[in-house]
């Protein structure tokens, strides 16, 4: 399936965007994948990582890259006003509510506690997405020891992110584009005998 129109991906990222708050990846992957079908498992984890390693919000970039597919320049724009604009408005109410009780110890632990939640709903989407690297050319040996180096050199070692992008993800990119071109040159091979 895909969007219907650009006011389609409009409200969509608005909506996606309003339930988001403190971690939007459940939410995006429950309504683009479970609810819109405008993406697979698979889709979604393809596109989830290219958005991570851009800079900016990922889910800002995830609204980029659809709307750019389905409507072009325009739709990408329609898609990012969606995904900014009401968001914008609640925050900068917020920020006016919160101005003057921002000293209260019930709100400052309130606060901590949504970061407790949002911690457990990527937690949980991330268990719920482990299925779509089944399908992954690298295998899932190869995907969990990419993952488990990330997480010690995040973790672990406190590495900046920049570094474990550039070495971890590089190296994960080099080998999963020597995996393709392997497999690509496996399938050619068939077609190339008389």
């Amino acid at each position: 399936m895909r969007p219907t129109s650009k006011s389609d991906l409009f409200w969509s990222f608005s909506w996606l965007a309003l339930q988001g708050f403190g971690g939007v990846l459940a939410i995006v992957q429950r309504e683009l994948v479970e609810k819109k079908q405008w993406l697979t498992r698979e889709e979604f984890v393809e596109d989830w990582a290219v958005a991570q390693i851009l800079p900016g919000p990922n889910v800002v970039n995830l609204s980029l890259m659809m709307g750019d597919r389905h409507f072009g320049f325009t739709g990408a724009l329609c898609a990012m006003a969606g995904i900014l604009l009401f968001p914008l408005l609640v925050v900068l109410a917020l920020v006016v509510v919160f101005s003057g009780i921002s000293d209260v110890p019930q709100v400052q632990g309130a606060l901590r506690g949504m970061g407790a939640v949002a911690a457990g709903l990527i937690t949980a989407t991330g268990l719920k997405l482990i299925a779509a690297i089944r399908n992954n050319p690298m295998g899932m040996g190869v995907c969990w020891l990419f993952a488990a180096l990330t997480f010690a050199a995040i973790a672990i070692l406190r590495l900046p992110l920049a570094w474990v992008l550039l070495g971890v993800g590089g190296t994960a990119c080099v080998y999963a584009y020597r995996t393709l071109q392997g497999l690509q040159s496996r399938a050619a091979k068939p077609e190339q005998q008389p």
